[in-house]
């Protein structure tokens, strides 16, 4: 038991590093595109936004079955990346409803300039979501079959 709990905190904070990681990368690319092409609105964003969400993703799989879970030789990579994507997009769901409704529906609170707002609605919808991929990439996408 307490062997287990070791494991799992170390899961943990290389899945905090991972996350960092992918994390710098989905806003490094985005922030590379939209500078290089002087775009900050309109649809051209939304294809950065997704190439360089989809960048990290990729980024995100390869970090997370080898480094932070070690699933390797466990199930089809067809089957995990399917669960790992299954994951992802519920955790970009919560993400984006924790950020809708702490903005647009809560509305700015405390004093805070908006942007400060936005950003602190961001930073819990993050935590949330860091919480939520790590339970579901652990316990499914990435889950070790007891022997």
């Amino acid at each position: 038991m307490k062997q287990k709990t070791i494991t799992t905190l170390y899961q943990l904070v290389r899945f905090g590093v991972a996350g960092g990681l992918n994390t710098l990368l989905d806003w490094g690319i985005l922030n590379l595109l939209t500078t290089t092409f002087n775009v900050y609105s309109g649809e051209l964003i939304l294809v950065f936004n997704i190439f360089s969400v989809s960048a990290a993703l990729v980024n995100s799989y390869i970090l997370n079955k080898y480094w932070t879970f070690r699933a390797t030789g466990q199930a089809k990579t067809s089957t995990q990346i399917g669960k790992f994507l299954a994951v992802s997009i519920v955790g970009i769901v919560i993400n984006s409803a924790i950020v809708y409704v702490v903005t647009t529906i809560i509305g700015v609170q405390f004093g805070l300039a908006e942007n400060h707002w936005a950003l602190a609605a961001k930073m819990l919808a993050t935590g949330v979501v860091f919480i939520w991929n790590f339970i579901g990439y652990k316990l499914w996408a990435f889950a070790k079959k007891e022997a």
